[in-house]
């Protein structure tokens, strides 16, 4: 049966089927050719989208203004301060107007209520490029990754070490369990995800060849994995107050040489930066100042090591970004 997603909100992984995410996994690979081809793919020209950001961001902006623009549609950038979202205007009614003048809508924010609201009033397909819940777009940009350098997706063992309790850890549980993926969380047990969202995705994963894990030790965590992940400690929008605990909390759960020497050889490293491996930042500096720490949540020897593809892995941002656009509008 031919799989369509035209018209469809692309807001969580939860919505979509193993081969819906498949489909789009699929077209971005073709979307990959095409560009590394030099091929023209406007294929939606004379359409119009608007990314909305309350979060800065680079790859997120960048994916979809280039993906835009590749298929041919004209791109509206409103940043925080160029929109009266929720100011003067309703989120409800700044979707009704946006809607009646563009074809897609992007949000890069905070609350999954928001782009939930833009998605019910909008009339127009809404895609999430981050809340403070999940991260759908970076899940997909994941997979093909892990993919292209593993040759496969289901039976891999995953494992994320950090705050499970983030976007990213919540994103990671729910695309490995989609697709037959055996995901771990490796984190202190404060910082482990709702129990709910947990029982959630171990139905999921049962049904799709996987397991899901939640372990405090390092060891068993990181032991015979495919791919180990991992994410800044403390994410956009928490206050500086948080990172005391949190740095006592995850320093011993950073990803080094020795973390990496108890995964599989061939194992890779992932992450969705920024990264903190270094103090070529002005917050690692400060932290650097403050803490006495240098490399944060991996160290600058496993992330710029052979076994990273991190840069990959931000490169299939835009591949996996335009099918999602394709898929909805054409």
């Amino acid at each position: 049966m031919a799989i369509n997603i035209r018209g469809r909100n692309f807001l969580t992984l939860l919505d979509f089927s193993p081969a819906e995410i498949r489909y789009l996994l699929d077209l971005s690979k073709n979307f990959k050719d095409l560009k590394r081809a030099g091929t023209p793919h406007r294929y939606l020209e004379g359409k119009n989208i608007v990314l909305l950001f309350e979060k800065t961001s680079t790859r997120t902006r960048c994916s979809f203004e280039v993906a835009g623009m590749d298929l041919g549609l004209g791109v509206t950038y409103l940043d925080p301060g160029s929109s009266q979202m929720g100011k003067k205007e309703s989120i409800a009614d700044t979707a009704h107007v946006l809607g009646q003048i563009y074809d897609g809508i992007e949000y890069r924010g905070f609350s999954q209520k928001v782009v939930e609201t833009l998605a019910e009033n909008a009339g127009i397909p809404v895609w999430n490029g981050l809340t403070d819940e999940v991260h759908p777009t970076q899940m997909l940009a994941d997979l093909l990754t892990m993919e292209e350098k593993k040759g496969r997706l289901k039976g891999l063992h995953f494992t994320y070490f950090g705050d499970a309790r983030n976007n990213m850890g919540n994103s990671l549980m729910i695309a490995c369990a989609k697709m037959g993926i055996h995901f771990t969380a490796c984190a202190p047990r404060e910082l482990f995800p709702a129990p709910a969202l947990v029982e959630t995705c171990k139905k999921i994963a049962a049904e799709n060849g996987g397991t899901i894990r939640l372990t405090e030790d390092i060891t068993e965590g990181a032991s015979g994995a495919d791919v180990l992940y991992t994410d800044i400690w403390v994410s956009m929008g928490e206050p500086d107050s948080v990172w005391s605990e949190r740095i006592r909390l995850l320093k011993p759960y950073q990803v080094n040489a020795k973390v990496m020497a108890l995964a599989k050889s061939d194992a890779i490293f992932m992450h969705c930066l920024p990264s903190f491996h270094d103090t070529n930042t002005t917050i690692g500096k400060e932290i650097a100042d403050k803490f006495g720490i240098t490399e944060m949540e991996v160290s600058d020897e496993v992330f710029s090591g052979p076994q990273s593809v991190v840069f990959e892995e931000a490169g299939n941002r835009m591949h996996t970004i335009k099918a999602v656009i394709y898929a909805t509008l054409h």
